[in-house]
């Protein structure tokens, strides 16, 4: 089957279409600048742009949209109906940036593609599996059920690839398989994987918290929040501005570009220095408390802009936790590879990998299955 897979963002549209049993990418592209004052593009332009595109011959079964935020109704790929849509809308209020534009996408490729399936196949939903005890956050039970308030998850469709492909190059029983994953970017999170299935993840309610992002704090006392708001000097619309836009890396190096500040580290700049062992001490946190959830680690899988091209990075987040039986070889770490492969020495306790991650593959999966059993 041939899946177009669409990702909407608001201000651009990422297309690829992808041949499921092969897995093979067909043709891909990318069109930038939605909605920008000059251009005056929409989604609906944006998608007949794409399509256009698309080499003559290329034919297409079935339309998968990433959608960002599911909630607790949405725990895996879903037809697109009205309803649906009316739903997405409902979440926006939980991801302000990304449903709407995703539902402008799905909008916009209904219109010009009305007589294909659409799913949608949303972020959250491989972690719906999080116990009680994991997801529940300690707020007072009215405010919690009224609001939806409880820990979601992001990156799914990321964790779900790179653990399937881990426990691929495993040996042993997959369904007994112990994976951290670190999907490692200007958006990043970890997840602690049993058997395939998500038993905790470091974002939570929004994709604000866990560990430290280009520009996003991670981790944060909320009485901070209240401080600001209690001394006047912010406004809540700040307050959201400073941790989504303005926190992070950004915030303690001057920049979220990983590469610079490595490459600053190395220079011996010690605003950069600092900023990378605030950003690996709480990985490196969680792949510990993840280990202990766990029972033990079979694998660290390493994906994403930073995890998959950063050597740096992988030493940094690896340093010190060879009682884990995470030991690197230098060698193999320093590779420079696009495929999965193993970056820790032969007879160490536990497999370090790095997977690049491919979620359109996954979400095009995701669709081909629930399109054919449709039938």
């Amino acid at each position: 089957m041939r899946i177009l897979v669409l990702n909407a963002g608001s201000s651009s549209l990422k297309y690829q279409i992808i041949d499921t049993d092969t897995g093979d990418s067909l043709y891909s592209g990318m069109v930038e600048n939605i909605g920008d004052g000059e251009s005056g593009q929409t989604h609906r332009e944006a998608i007949a742009q794409a399509l256009q595109s698309v080499p003559e011959g290329i034919r297409i079964d079935a339309v998968g949209h990433r959608v960002v935020h599911g909630g607790a109704r949405f725990v895996e790929p879903t037809i697109i109906t009205p309803e649906v849509e009316d739903h997405i809308v409902d979440l926006s209020p939980l991801a302000p940036l990304h449903n709407p534009a995703n539902l402008a996408g799905i909008t916009a490729a209904q219109k010009a593609l009305p007589e294909l399936v659409h799913v949608a196949v949303f972020d959250t939903a491989f972690h719906h599996t999080l116990s009680e005890a994991a997801s529940t956050l300690a707020l007072p039970r009215e405010l919690r059920e009224s609001l939806g308030i409880r820990k979601y998850g992001f990156h799914g469709t990321s964790h779900q690839y790179v653990s399937r492909v881990a426990s691929t190059l495993l040996d042993g029983d997959p369904g007994a398989h112990r994976v951290v994953s670190l999907h490692l970017g200007n958006g990043s999170s970890a997840a602690a994987i049993l058997g395939g299935r998500c038993v905790d993840t470091s974002m939570s309610f929004t994709p604000t918290s866990g560990l430290v992002m280009g520009t996003r704090p991670g981790d944060l006392d909320p009485s901070i929040v209240t401080h600001l708001v209690r001394t006047g000097s912010f406004s809540a619309e700040q307050i959201a501005e400073m941790l989504s836009k303005n926190s992070g890396l950004l915030a303690l190096a001057g920049t979220s570009d990983f590469r610079d500040i490595t490459a600053a580290a190395s220079r011996g700049e010690g605003q950069a220095i600092a900023a990378l062992g605030v950003w690996a001490w709480r990985i490196r946190h969680y792949i510990g408390a993840y280990a202990a959830l766990l029972g033990g680690l079979d694998a660290l899988v390493f994906t994403g802009g930073i995890g998959e091209n950063s050597v740096e990075g992988r030493v940094l987040a690896t340093q010190g936790l060879e009682f884990l039986g995470l030991t690197l070889d230098p060698s193999l770490n320093s590779e420079a590879r696009s495929d999965p492969r193993i970056v820790s020495l032969v007879g160490s306790g536990a497999v370090v990998m790095v997977i690049p991650t491919n979620e359109e593959r996954e979400i095009a999966q995701q669709t081909a299955s629930l399109v054919s059993s449709a039938r």
